[in-house]
């Protein structure tokens, strides 16, 4: 039977495009599809569009090492800029016509006799089904894609505007209206200063604050022209200070041990604090400085927000909560009733639902769910956040315990990339160039014994972390506890991981397919030295 493709990538943000760039300047190969359920590319970056949605890591680390940018506008871009970016690197590599729109994949199985993934693919218009067959299947859905539903009563019978802020209806008109926001993290806090001023400004916003997250003060200063023209012109400039940026935030990580960064952590704390008193209204202050050990969820940068609090017409609430949506607003505990045109669910995504609705079937017609339920108490869970014992040929990008507190989503995101490639490059080897590669390998799988290994390690240093000190977190799966999320170490050692593969932990069919060693100890070291000045 012919294959559709070599490689079937699902999803076409940041880290789908990232592999498709990386398969061909490493493969030279264009034997590859990108399924995306979406009209456009870039991810999270497409999809998010509500006002004020910007980036919290600086630009010249949010991006490719790949593709460095030398005309970023700002320390940390807007929406457009960075999905004019992503757009821009598929476009340079000719990527776009690889990728097919508004497709979901429904299903995925393995088949044990010819080393091969049957992907069950969706019209999301048409609902017409197609079946593709591919030798590798990578994931690049991340866990930031499915919405969290509204689970408030009534929720049905509103009359106005409801949706998600990762689906913001771009039909809806704000102004001089009255809008009621619920949530309080990274999007809320950028949502609020952007609709409730100048004279396109709601009537009025109300925000319900489930809890509050440590705020921290952030400068986004604009890129002059002279700096421009130095990270364009001057050889090596923008790797410096891209390296100047990842080292000086690598360094962060040091505060999250909950014995070590102790000191540290009462720094962030006092400094952070002080910010929220000084920026604002004395009515908000103590409830907006969160009892939780600072770092226990990611501190989330000031667009704004606090100075906003200050306005008429933005309210508050943070010790009412609602019970019930009816057809023209909400009620609350304290049965107060407050009218909206319009309600936004700033609530966060399904994280702990991995993949999901997506029924991946691996070896002996096991499922993913039920893989999960036999090995981490049913939370998802990865070797490497990337492999899964039990399903050969098959990778996950920005997987479970892949996300960093400190660092770029990017970075993590390209050391999966280069680990995936080298585990696949036998197999690519024996697909492209059957006679040169006569007997190669077919298929790879990670080693039941290496994947629990590898989630025992993690599992263990989490504890040792701020994030198991018992704030409530997206982090933190709340029926079993288990961290699915953050990876537990520096991201340095996290990259040396993806280059220095323990092969050992593998299986290739055939056997005589496997990769040799990297070499002498003092020729991995030099190899190291050279790619950490090329990549960082």
């Amino acid at each position: 039977m012919s294959l559709d493709t070599d490689v079937l990538i699902i999803g076409a943000g940041l880290s789908g495009i990232g592999t498709a760039v990386q398969l061909i300047r490493r493969f030279g190969t264009y034997n590859f599809e990108i399924i995306e359920k979406s009209n456009d590319i870039g991810g999270t970056w497409a999809l998010n569009t509500y006002p004020g949605c910007g980036c919290d890591v600086p630009s010249h680390f949010y991006s490719f090492s790949f593709a460095l940018n030398p005309d970023w506008s700002q320390v940390y871009p807007m929406q457009p800029e960075l999905h004019a970016y992503f757009r821009s690197v598929a476009e340079k590599y000719k990527i776009l016509p690889r990728v097919q729109y508004q497709a979901a994949v429904i299903s995925a199985a393995w088949n044990e006799g010819s080393s091969t993934w049957t992907v069950e693919v969706q019209d999301t218009k048409t609902k017409a089904i197609r079946h593709k067959r591919c030798k590798i299947l990578i994931s690049a859905v991340g866990a930031l894609s499915v919405p969290r539903d509204c689970d408030i009563p009534g929720a049905a019978e509103f009359n106005g505007k409801l949706f998600h802020s990762a689906q913001w209806d771009t039909s809806f008109d704000w102004v001089s209206k009255d809008v009621v926001i619920i949530g309080n993290g990274c999007s809320a806090t950028q949502i609020v200063p952007a609709i409730s001023q100048g004279t396109g400004a709601v009537h009025k916003v109300t925000q319900f604050s489930r809890q509050a997250h440590w705020l921290a003060k952030r400068v986004n200063s604009e890129y002059s022209r002279s700096f421009k023209w130095a990270m364009r012109w001057v050889p090596g400039v923008m790797r410096l200070y891209r390296a100047w940026i990842y080292f000086n935030k690598e360094l962060g990580f040091q505060g999250f041990n909950i014995k070590s960064g102790e000191k540290i952590r009462a720094k962030w704390a006092e400094d952070a604090s002080a910010y929220i008193r000084q920026t604002a209204p004395e009515r908000y202050r103590d409830a907006l400085i969160p009892k939780t050990v600072i770092g226990c969820k990611r501190r989330v940068n000031d667009t704004g927000y606090l100075e906003s609090l200050h306005q008429p017409n933005v309210e508050l609430v943070y010790d009412d909560p609602v019970e019930k949506i009816s057809k023209n607003g909400l009620s609350t505990t304290s049965g107060r009733f407050v009218h909206a045109d319009a309600i936004v669910l700033a609530t966060g995504f399904q994280t702990h639902r991995f993949l999901f609705p997506m029924k991946i079937t691996g070896e002996n017609g096991i499922t993913l769910q039920q893989h999960w339920d036999q090995v981490s108490d049913g939370t998802s869970s990865a070797y490497f956040g990337t492999c899964i014992a039990g399903f050969p040929n098959f990778f996950t990008l920005m997987g479970p315990n892949t996300i960093t507190g400190h660092l770029s989503v990017i970075y993590t995101v390209e050391c999966q990339i280069n680990f995936i490639l080298r585990i696949i490059k036998p197999i690519l080897n024996a697909v492209q160039r059957p006679r040169i590669s006569s007997g190669g390998a077919q298929s790879v799988r990670v080693k039941p014994e290496a994947e629990l290994r590898d989630n025992s390690w993690i599992q263990e240093k989490c504890k040792a972390l701020v994030w198991s000190t018992g704030c409530t977190s997206w982090f933190i799966d709340p029926h079993t506890g288990r961290n699915t999320q953050m990876y537990p170490q520096w991201m340095f050692l996290f990259w040396l991981r993806s280059f220095w593969i323990p092969w050992e932990d593998f299986v290739y069919s055939p056997s005589s397919s496997k990769p040799k060693p990297v070499g002498s100890l003092s020729t991995v070291s030099l190899w190291i030295f050279l790619h950490i000045v090329k990549n960082v």
